[in-house]
């Protein structure tokens, strides 16, 4: 146990092995070198790289900032740049993809509750049938796409989910556009139900009313049929947010049943963005970031999931299913390890009811390595893995171990949304996406300084400002190598990590709201 530990650890203190195969993670075969990928590696398609541009932008010395072309164009006039790391993996293990989604009623599909034993889960989509360019058809709802994944231990899941995922979220809305395009009533409880309006003088009977057998109650000849019970007013975005969460869920599934037939290395964290219907719905299952600058303000569009963010999260399921833990780590958290010569004594600890701390008498279970490890950025789940949420990683172990880590990671997002509708944008009002190689060496103030102080003094003409900005941001945060290694403002450590940015301007949300 001790000699394993310390392995872990001595893999946490450098993160998890970036660039390594899943193989190397203690898997079982699957997701082996000896299968093919799923898909092939390279870049962002949207920036329109040869071949040979994709290797010579892996250049881990000169770490060239890659931006889109001038000839190229993304929707809202989108900036994106992005630097591969500095020697840490192979490959530049982040992803990204932006397209128009157009989300049509399936074909056939009629407005009944839906058969829930369909094979949604065994025939998920390759692109086959759903349509992910602009159409101008009347029956089908338009809606903008971004994303970015940041991949751990290889690149195999993020590439995957950057060109599979929006097929999943455009399967899960498919089911409700309709509801969507109704704006005016609320979603029916079951489908194939007929609105039902709202009681004279906004009265809803009590369940004793309804036994009465007053006015208006069931069986009574002035009304039709009651329910003796209110229900809850779901509004529209809530579907959203719903259809959002389930093509995470969806997606990870993919990813568990198809790494036995394909080599789908690690896992990724996934940060997403869609318009529709006027309103972002920004989606994060990981450490990625989004915020908006809006007339110099700072509004947080997403929240980071770490070890330390889902601390009792954690705790809780390790608490509930001890058996998970492998009977060599501990759930409760101390301020350090716990030694032999402690037994006995009384020891600072938190448990997963605990948002302070108190005292414990030190036992032997104590002496076990802890469930969480380590503060900030090098906090590990089971001295492993840095972030809690996110899609791949199931044959993710414990170094030189049987356990399992999966259970404790989570594919559900966090959705956020922004009413664009609510506010006048200007030009200069922008949403900005960024990997953590961003976030880890520039604070949200130094990231909104820089763009308040870049875009006023670009061309307000110029659609590839935005890109502009990106690289710019980039640039920050990459810094300029000298002696002593990469280093931006103040002789601080630039971020030696993969960095992807995109700058999205909301003024051209507006013009859709």
């Amino acid at each position: 146990m001790l000699t394993r530990v310390k392995s872990a650890v001595a893999n946490f203190m450098g993160g998890i092995m970036a660039g390594s195969s899943g193989s190397e993670h203690g898997g079982s075969g699957c997701g082996g070198s000896d299968l093919p990928l799923r898909f092939p590696y390279g870049r962002p398609e949207f920036l329109g790289l040869s071949q040979d541009e994709v290797e010579c932008s892996a250049d881990h010395i000169a770490r060239p900032i890659l931006i889109l072309k001038e000839t190229r164009r993304l929707p809202w006039a989108t900036g994106y740049a992005e630097v591969i790391n500095a020697g840490k993996s192979t490959h530049n293990e982040d992803q990204a993809s932006c397209e128009v989604l157009t989300v049509k009623k399936k074909a056939g599909t009629i407005t009944s509750t839906p058969n829930r034993n369909s094979k949604r889960r065994s025939s998920l989509p390759n692109g086959e049938g759903l349509q992910l360019k602009e159409n101008s058809e009347s029956e089908g709802i338009s809606c903008h796409y971004w994303s970015l994944f940041d991949g751990h231990a290889g690149s195999g899941a993020a590439v995957v989910a950057s060109r599979l995922l929006q097929h999943h979220i455009t399967q899960q809305l498919q089911d409700i556009v309709e509801i969507l395009k109704n704006s005016a009533i609320l979603p029916p409880t079951c489908l194939g139900e007929e609105p039902e309006s709202t009681p004279a003088h906004g009265r809803t009977l009590t369940r004793a009313a309804s036994l009465r057998g007053g006015v208006g109650a069931p069986g009574s000849p002035s009304t039709p049929p009651t329910r003796f019970f209110t229900e809850k007013k779901i509004p529209h975005e809530c579907l959203v947010i719903g259809a959002l969460e389930s093509a995470f869920k969806e997606m990870d599934l993919q990813i568990e049943r198809e790494r036995s037939a394909y080599n789908i290395s690690g896992g990724c964290t996934a940060l997403i963005v869609v318009c529709l219907l006027g309103k972002l719905y920004v989606a994060n299952a990981g450490d990625s970031r989004a915020i908006i600058i809006r007339n110099g303000e700072i509004i947080p569009m997403s929240s980071e999931f770490t070890p330390e963010t889902e601390r009792q999260r954690l705790q809780y399921l390790a608490f509930m299913q001890p058996h998970l833990l492998g009977n060599e780590f501990t759930h409760l958290e101390f301020p350090r390890r716990v030694q032999r010569k402690e037994l006995g004594k009384k020891m600072l600890y938190r448990d997963f009811n605990m948002t302070g701390w108190a005292y414990k008498t030190i036992e032997d279970d104590d002496l076990k390595f802890p469930l969480i490890y380590g503060e900030g950025k090098k906090a590990r789940v089971m001295a492993t893995i840095g972030v809690t949420r996110g899609l791949g990683d199931h044959d993710l172990k414990v170094h030189d171990s049987n356990i399992y880590i999966k259970p404790f990671l989570s594919s559900a997002p966090e959705v956020r949304v922004y009413d664009l509708s609510r506010y006048e944008h200007e030009a200069d009002d922008v949403l900005i996406l960024a990997t953590d190689g961003l976030w880890d060496v520039l604070s949200n103030e130094e990231v909104a300084e820089a763009i308040t102080q870049f875009l006023p003094n670009c061309d307000p003409d110029d659609p590839h400002r935005y890109t502009l900005a990106a690289q710019d941001l980039v640039m920050r945060a990459r810094g300029v190598l000298k002696d002593r290694g990469w280093r931006i403002s103040n002789d601080r450590l630039g971020s030696g990590d993969d960095i992807s940015v995109y700058v999205i301007p909301l003024i051209h949300g507006n013009k859709l709201s």
